[in-house]
């Protein structure tokens, strides 16, 4: 049975993840300590081949690709973008703990956005939008190896929804430039809307390996 291979990978880190904020729709770059981290995994690890890359139409995901995957395509995404935290936006925890609003949003709940912004049954509707386009021109292209760059918390939401088996989403986050590999059959996907998790990416090398031969 024919396989599809996707590597979900969290994008670089930005100014705002440094310091704690709370970023959705802010269009931030890479900061230069995120760029370097990346670089560092890059020599460090290996990211396994792909096809195609798609991504998330804001800069920290565009740029993070460019650096992982140069020799690959790039196709946008909308519906990876991150989560629209409305009012809180910018904002960090300790500005916003004294707010009933937040301390509202903290309950959680699928529809429970925070002011002026995206609820939780929103994302997932935009990640199965994301997963059935992706899926779809991978089936109809022949591709059998491609990444998704986007955000963590867009790879969290899809790995608890969609994937199997069932993980803890509190072992579902991952790192800046890291995430999962997950294999999609045409037959699970239609029958059951869900894939296979993996594991994670990039792959560390082998205890002992050199580059001698």
């Amino acid at each position: 049975m024919k396989g599809y291979r996707l590597q979900l990978i969290r994008h670089g880190m930005t100014s705002a993840n440094l310091e704690g904020r709370y970023i959705g729709t802010t269009d931030l770059p890479l900061c230069s300590e995120g760029t370097e981290e990346l670089y560092k995994k890059i020599e460090n690890s290996e990211y396994p081949y792909v096809q195609r890359v798609y991504c998330s139409p804001l800069k920290r995901c565009t740029q993070t690709a460019a650096l992982l995957y140069p020799n690959a395509s790039v196709t946008i995404v909308e519906e990876l973008r991150e989560m629209d935290f409305g009012e809180f936006e910018n904002k960090k925890a300790e500005e916003l703990i004294n707010d009933p609003a937040y301390r509202k949003f903290m309950q959680g709940g699928i529809d429970n956005p925070p002011p002026g912004g995206e609820s939780m049954q929103s994302v997932v509707e935009r990640c199965y939008a994301a997963l059935a386009k992706i899926i779809a021109a991978m089936m109809s292209e022949g591709l059998t190896n491609c990444a998704v760059v986007t955000h963590g918390g867009i790879i969290m939401n899809m790995l608890s929804c969609f994937g199997m088996p069932k993980i803890d989403p509190s072992q579902l986050s991952c790192d800046f430039g890291e995430g999962f590999e997950i294999l999609i059959s045409a037959s699970m996907w239609q029958r059951s809307n869900c894939f296979e998790i993996l594991g994670r990416v990039p792959f560390l090398p082998f205890e002992g390996d050199t580059d001698a031969d």
